[in-house]
């Protein structure tokens, strides 16, 4: 088999990942209604599984660095679907709670590991398309594992959608043992020497844009369900179809990404993207009640979000090229952690001041990752300007 097919392998594990924490957006009302807890309380799921990833992720990936990284892969794998069958098999708040934490620990292994495993088997050059092509799986799940799951919870109720996640992920771990290569784990960082690495103001500015860029995305998307519901008045039947044409735009946003990365730069990509990104969240909160209308903007603002995905872990992997695989480990807890935080600020707007108010405060956060990312940009270039002249003199 092909480095390439192993690669794709790797894609639809982290599409399981990111069915099992982005499906809580698709059925949050289901979930809420069963549960009898609000919209926010119900949110908060999301929060609590991104804090868990955040935290214990580059803890567990210090931890388990000299394992063989296809077992690593399956005992993770193992933990996520533990996690999934509590879910659907236990009831209450409480034990769903429980069931998130054991799922967001095996989840944050299991992509930080495939996106490892992915870098170390690209093809030269061809790096910043092999992680474009596993964040694709992440972002499979929304075109493929949201409306399906919103359309499983409907017909057979919101738990079966978790059950599914587990089959589908036992299946997964058999894929792996037969097809997955041994490829040897990293030399152990001390988590120390990891944290040593937020001293460095690349370093620091780099999670900053992801910190700000995809907790603006979160403040929005947490909430898109009853969002659509309410204020764009899509009706709930065009609901799981709106969900599949804005995943698709998500795959097709992150290969462009990736792509856009290769040919043109992460500056152009970053930078772009996250323009556009702004000016559909601000046009989502003016069309309303526009089938059409509201479906382009998802369409344009789904594209937009996820081309940043590729192109940021790019950017963050040849920061410290030497320790691409601890760096990226960080940035997946930053990205949790933006999600965590971009859940619990969505969850104070829709209860203190409005649903609606979502994407203007979705919009501000990626404005500041803009602005960061230009900082960024500009102390790149007077450092590189700089080695240039030490070295000629």
């Amino acid at each position: 088999m092909s480095n390439t097919w192993k690669i794709y392998i790797l894609a639809i594990i982290s599409f399981l990942v990111g069915t099992s924490e982005y499906i809580i957006s698709g059925i949050l009302d289901n979930i809420a209604h069963t549960l009898g807890i609000t919209l926010s309380a119900a949110g908060q799921l999301i929060t609590i599984f991104s804090l868990v990833y955040a935290i214990f992720t580059p803890i567990l990936m210090a931890v388990t660095a000299s394992i063989d990284r296809r077992k690593l892969m399956i005992y993770s794998l193992g933990l996520f679907v533990l996690g999934n069958i509590l879910a659907f098999v236990l009831p209450g708040y409480g034990w769903f709670i429980v069931s998130r934490i054991i799922m967001a620990l095996g989840a944050g292994m299991v992509v930080v590991t495939a996106l490892n495993i992915a870098a170390k088997i690209a093809s030269e050059g061809k790096q910043a398309s092999a992680i474009a092509t596993v964040v694709m799986g992440f972002t499979a799940s929304l075109i493929i594992g949201v409306p399906l799951g919103r359309m499983t919870a409907e017909a057979f109720g919101w738990k079966s959608v978790f059950g599914g996640i587990a089959l589908l992920g036992l299946i997964a771990m058999v894929v792996m043992f037969f097809t997955l290569p041994h490829t040897e784990g990293d030399k152990p960082v001390p988590l120390a020497q990891q944290l040593s690495l937020l001293r460095k103001r690349k370093v620091l500015l780099g999670l900053a844009i992801t910190f700000f860029w995809l907790g603006g995305y979160s403040i929005a998307y947490t909430y898109i369900s009853p969002y659509l519901l309410t204020i764009s008045g899509i009706s709930d039947k065009l609901l799981s179809g709106v969900l599949l044409i804005f995943g698709i735009a998500s795959l097709v946003g992150s290969k462009f990404g990736g792509y856009s990365t290769d040919r043109w730069g992460v500056a152009f990509t970053l930078v772009g993207g996250m323009g556009l990104h702004i000016i559909m969240l601000l046009l989502l909160s003016i069309v309303t009640h526009s089938y059409v209308g509201v479906l382009v903007i998802l369409i344009f603002w789904s594209f937009a979000a996820w081309s940043t995905g590729p192109t940021q872990q790019y950017h963050l992997a040849t920061i410290e090229p030497e320790l691409s695989g601890v760096l990226l480990g960080i940035n997946q807890s930053m990205m949790q952690l933006a999600m965590a935080v971009g859940a619990g600020v969505g969850g104070i707007f829709v209860e203190k001041v409005s649903l609606a108010s979502i994407t203007w405060m979705g919009a501000l956060g990626v404005a500041f990752a803009i602005i960061v990312s230009l900082i960024a940009f500009k102390s790149n270039a007077k450092q590189k300007l700089a080695n240039v002249k030490a070295l000629n003199e």
